[in-house]
């Protein structure tokens, strides 16, 4: 026998869910189908979704902030790109305050300008200096383009939607970080501009030594790639890298000193 008063109960409990009042409301309020509500519903999570995730996880003086993705060509109109949610810190309490009292109005608004570009871009997606200007740093627009090429002098290369193009369409946060410990930064200080823990950092370090010594053992970069497991495209721009970058003492000392370990390890 079929209790019908507990199917009622369950079918009450079910018209409690967000999910159920929303394709109601879009059937009553806008005659829409079973069918066509549920597809709203649906195309509603694929946009929202991202906030969704993001909202509960976000730390004070952080925002959801929606962004082109790296995988849209630089010549592809805004309009047509496709787009994604990050989170992005635009206050980071008592560490940003360290920073405007050593170094200013000015020293803190680079400093923000590189952490959010560098946090957009870990997860996939690309400020523009329009966003970065109107949207997030409230400042005009020559102001970002100038922190931007002053940073650039200063070897931080930031991944934009405007530079991304200069820096390569294989431009990876790896390079980036050896690119950093090359012109002598600690792994604590990369670490801190980076958002990249201290682990991923000497993971990345210690492959681009590899590919260094390799390649003056005259091992041919598909090779090397292999015997490194790395992309070849990332192999070649590490050993670009090394030999293009003003490397400061240090850092090539280090290096010489693995090279010839390695060679008496032969």
């Amino acid at each position: 026998m079929i209790n019908n008063s507990s199917i009622g109960k369950w079918e009450r409990l079910r018209q409690k869910q967000q999910d159920v009042q929303f394709v109601n409301r879009l059937q009553a309020g806008m005659n829409c189908s079973p069918f066509e509500a549920k597809a709203i519903l649906n195309c509603v999570y694929e946009v929202y979704q991202p906030f969704f995730d993001n909202s509960a996880s976000m730390k004070p003086g952080q925002i959801c902030f929606e962004v082109v993705t790296v995988e849209n060509s630089a010549k592809e109109k805004l309009s047509g790109c496709q787009m994604k949610s990050v989170v992005l810190t635009l206050d980071a309490g008592t560490a940003d305050l360290e920073v405007r009292e050593r170094e200013g109005v000015i020293g803190l608004r680079r400093h923000r300008l590189e952490r959010i570009a560098t946090e957009a871009f870990q997860q996939g997606g690309l400020l523009t200096v329009e966003d970065i200007a109107n949207r997030l740093l409230n400042c005009g627009e020559r102001t970002v383009t100038r922190d931007i090429k002053i940073l650039k002098d200063m070897g931080v290369c930031l991944p934009l939607r405007s530079t991304i193009k200069d820096m390569g369409r294989s431009i990876s946060h790896r390079e980036m970080i050896v690119r950093h410990w090359l012109l002598g930064m600690e792994f604590s200080e990369i670490s801190r501009r980076t958002n990249h823990s201290i682990e991923a950092i000497a993971s990345y370090v210690e492959k681009f030594k590899r590919v260094v010594c390799l390649a003056k053992d005259n091992h041919e970069i598909k090779t090397i790639a292999f015997l490194v497991k790395i992309a070849v495209s990332l192999a070649q721009q590490y050993y670009d890298l090394y030999q293009t970058l003003g490397i400061v003492p240090s850092r090539e000392k280090e290096l010489d000193e693995l090279l010839k370990k390695t060679i008496a390890q032969h």
